[in-house]
């Protein structure tokens, strides 16, 4: 018997895989075009393709050249053998280009401009320089517009004069072609008309050609005197003109101030909305919702409803040209050395999926949980008036309203007998909710869900943020985005147990940085002892990092060299605040304000100061083998370092109090702690307890200084961070990454005898003026007597060597053991130096 029981192809089944196929290849197009862009944008090609344009400028100059000695003999071989002559070995041209020269020449002389075509090499070579060198001698918009004119202008006036005669070539086929034309129509008089017309229009236009006065006589002011009714009169027009000209400015200045106003208003922050219960009587424990929005059916229960926030908008990929920046308009541009910089675009993020999940599974398991913890409360006579939840992305707050009368105390006793009932990791009670009349319970979502630094990074908060240094550390448990800026931390401390989130948490506040700040603008100082979490970040070192001079790799993985770097932190803090007091400036925002505006002068020793961030990533593993040697000099930035724009981040997965003193807490007032092990711990970092319950993977809490906030970090995989370098380090950068002050090692910098003959030319000079200013400093000596960091340290170990100045005491001024003047000459004398 046959079988009867056959397959048979879904019709459905082959209209979705049709969907997924074209989805697809869609996708792949997407990233085929997005590389393209990325590849049009490189540096590299930019360059590559301005070097070819300086040469094809020059060679058609030599072309065009050597074209007018010659064009009567190649001319007559092209009209022949135009088609033939490239591969015809037989045929030789004039041209010092060859035959590649005389058809360009021909092209562009015979049959187009004629010699007006020389002006596209002017176009060619401006460009090339502009992508080669990033030079601009001249505006490429003016120079593109005079080159038009004058090409029409020139060829058309040359083609007229040299119409009916041998030279035709001089204007080219378009200019015979154009006074032919305009012969025929106006006649030669009015072409003549009409050239000198259109040129002194485009003088009046471009050169605010003047020709008034010309056919009248005007007397000035020194041959006619002038009245005082009429100075009077005069005097009155001029500050009418200047009132009408003050109130226009103030008219476009109300309405670009409606505009912003407008466009701040169109774009309200989405508050989350809340899922609450209501227990009004004790004996049934009916349950009402209160919701902000319209009720709405749900399969669960038709007295109750969940609503779950909706997520954060986010600007698309398509507006953001990498991300806005905030910049000052001023006369000093401190990013012009590196002008043609481009910032990471939001297209070098992963976009993660989705994975939400059912929203019917979501609403059961908030209503299963609300029961859960009714009924706990209940079993120990606790009774509650109002219960409401908030959803985030790993952590649900339940916010409890309890009854009159009921202790805080007795609820908060009972977190493990509510972990319990809920079978739940990381409950935590928060007795009362700072600045609300409720109890708050953070029970762990079952399906966690990620936050893509992308969502972060293309966030309005982010892209319009106004902050120094602004960092997007992740979302909170209301689902809005946080960020925060590093300049009012102004440091921050990280601690948490391995593989918690603190490497993510650093390569998010470090991506944050690179998507807001400029090269000229950010430096970095890392310090990396595990030498592989940071490791990435070495091909941005020509414009992000910063290192010791006799450094060869920027990121520091040798502990005895971490020593050195933050002494000499310690000696650019103090350099900086001497450049502070001798410009009148409090901060750093004062003092790069009055640099930007002119009002310091660099042959001073003023210079632009960018923010420097030192980033420690395994603190312990310093302390354990450098000790007091560097926690002494981080304390010492971490008190003095703000105002000069130097802010540390410092994380360490061993929170303990030989390692996290007193004396690093106190100047740290930003803190963030990730899933530790114990209670002990968790008070080490906040001073509270609170990071044992957290449920790991990027879950952390904040404290600055106030209160704690429950954020989930944003996670940076490592394929972006390698992206985000990529792009960055294929760009032109600086010749080196900055220098910090060289600081002497006591092994291998030993002041040798001091020879007279190797005698600095400015000794004498450089030994009064320490001596009158009593200090024995190297960037003093950089100042008064314009001189390079090496060669004012050199004039400073002579005179250690003599014993002018004592020996180098770290971050502090040597001493000068000669206390007068009298007596400094007395001891040139006698070592015969005068």
């Amino acid at each position: 018997m046959a079988q009867k029981n056959t397959l048979k192809s879904n019709p459905n089944d082959t209209y979705t895989n049709d969907i997924k196929s074209v989805k697809k290849s869609k996708s792949k197009s997407k990233n085929q075009s997005s590389k393209f862009i990325l590849f049009l944008k490189n540096d590299r090609v930019h360059q590559a393709f301005g070097v070819f344009l300086l040469a094809f400028a020059v060679f058609l100059f030599i072309s065009f050249i050597s074209y007018l000695f010659y064009w009567q003999t190649d001319d007559t071989l092209i009209d022949n053998s135009a088609q033939s002559i490239l591969f015809d070995a037989t045929i030789q041209v004039e041209n010092w280009m060859g035959k590649f020269g005389s058809l360009f020449a021909y092209l562009f002389i015979k049959k187009g401009f004629g010699i007006m075509s020389f002006s596209f090499l002017s176009l060619f070579f401006l460009i090339g320089l502009n992508l080669t060198f990033d030079y601009k001698p001249f505006s490429l918009l003016k120079t593109s517009m005079y080159a038009t004119f004058f090409i029409i202008w020139g060829s058309t006036l040359l083609g007229f004069l040299f119409l009916n005669s041998i030279y035709t070539i001089l204007g080219g086929a378009f200019g015979v072609q154009m006074s032919v034309w305009l012969n025929s129509i106006i006649g030669q008089i009015g072409t003549v008309i009409l050239l000198l017309a259109t040129f002194l229009i485009f003088g009046i236009i471009e050169f605010n050609l003047s020709f008034k006065g010309m056919l009248k006589a005007k007397k000035t002011k020194s041959e006619i005197p002038i009245t005082e009714t009429e100075f009077e009169e005069e005097l009155e027009e001029d500050t009418l003109l200047e009132e009408e000209q003050e109130e226009d400015d103030d008219e476009v200045d109300d309405k670009m101030l409606q505009f912003e106003v407008r466009k701040i208003e169109t774009k309200p922050e989405e508050k989350p909305q809340e899922v609450t219960f209501e227990d009004k009587s004790n004996r049934n424990q009916e349950l009402t919702t209160e919701t902000k929005t319209p009720p709405k059916e749900s399969p669960v229960d038709d007295d109750f409803e969940i609503i779950i926030p909706e997520k954060e908008e986010t600007i698309k990929a398509d507006a953001i040209d990498g991300i806005t920046h905030y910049t000052i308009d001023t006369e000093y541009d401190p990013r012009l050395e590196l002008s043609s910089y481009q910032f990471p675009t939001i297209d070098l993020m992963i976009e993660y999926p989705n994975e939400q999940g059912d929203t019917n599974e979501k609403k059961e398991e908030l209503h299963a949980n609300k029961d859960k913890i009714i009924e706990t409360l209940k079993n120990y006579s606790i009774q509650i008036d109002k219960i409401s939840a908030t959803v985030g992305p790993t952590v649900t707050l339940y916010e409890i309203v309890p009854a009159p009368g009921v202790r805080i105390s007795k609820i908060k006793n009972l977190e493990d007998d509510i972990a319990l009932s809920l079978a739940a990791l990381g409950i935590r009670i928060i007795a009362p909710i700072p600045g609300k009349g409720t109890i708050g319970i953070e029970v762990p979502n079952s399906k966690p869900e990620i936050v893509p630094m992308r969502s972060i990074l293309s966030s309005e908060k982010f892209v319009n943020s106004k902050f120094d240094l602004p960092i997007g550390l992740g979302k909170t448990i209301s689902n809005e985005t946080f960020v925060y800026d590093l300049a009012k931390m102004p440091h921050l401390l990280m601690a948490g147990a391995t593989g918690q989130g603190k490497s993510v948490g650093l390569n998010a506040i470090i991506a944050s940085l690179l998507y807001k700040k400029h090269p000229a603008e950010l430096k970095f100082v890392m310090v990396d002892p595990k030498k592989v979490e940071l490791t990435l970040f070495s091909k941005i070192e020509r414009h992000y990092l910063a290192k010791l001079p006799d450094s060869e790799e920027a990121i520091i993985t040798d502990t005895k060299k971490v020593v050195r770097t933050v002494n000499s932190l310690c000696i650019e803090m103090d350099n900086r605040y001497d450049l502070l007091k001798d410009a009148q400036c409090r901060n750093i925002k004062e003092y790069n304000y009055k640099f930007i505006n002119r009002k310091l002068n660099p042959e001073n020793g003023h210079r632009y100061l960018p923010y420097i961030v030192l980033i420690v990533d395994e603190f312990a593993d310093l302390i354990m083998t450098a000790g007091k040697e560097v926690e002494m000099p981080i304390a010492r930035l971490a008190q003095l370092a703000r105002a000069i724009g130097i802010h540390l981040i410092i994380a360490t997965q061993r929170p303990s109090v030989n390692i996290i003193t007193g004396t690093i807490k106190a100047n740290f007032p930003a803190r963030i702690a990730f899933r530790v092990t114990s209670k002990i711990d968790s008070r080490t970092i906040l001073d509270s307890s609170g990071a044992e319950q957290l449920i790991g993977r990027g879950d952390m809490l904040l404290s600055t200084g106030n209160d704690l906030i429950r954020l989930q970090c944003a996670f940076v995989d490592t394929p972006e961070i390698d992206n985000i370098t990529e792009f960055i380090g294929s760009q032109r950068a600086f010749s080196s990454a900055l220098l910090l002050p060289e600081v002497p090692d006591e092994e291998t910098d030993s002041i040798s005898e001091f020879d007279p003959d190797d005698r600095d030319s400015l000794f004498v000079e450089a030994a009064r003026m320490l001596v009158q200013t009593q200090q024995g400093s190297t960037s003093l000596l950089q100042r008064k007597l314009r001189l390079g960091y090496n060669r004012a340290g050199r004039i400073i170990d002579q005179m250690e060597a003599l014993g002018i100045v004592g020996p180098f005491e770290g971050s502090k001024a040597r001493e000068v053991k000669i206390k007068t003047e009298m007596e400094l000459n007395e001891f040139l004398k006698d070592n015969n130096l005068v």
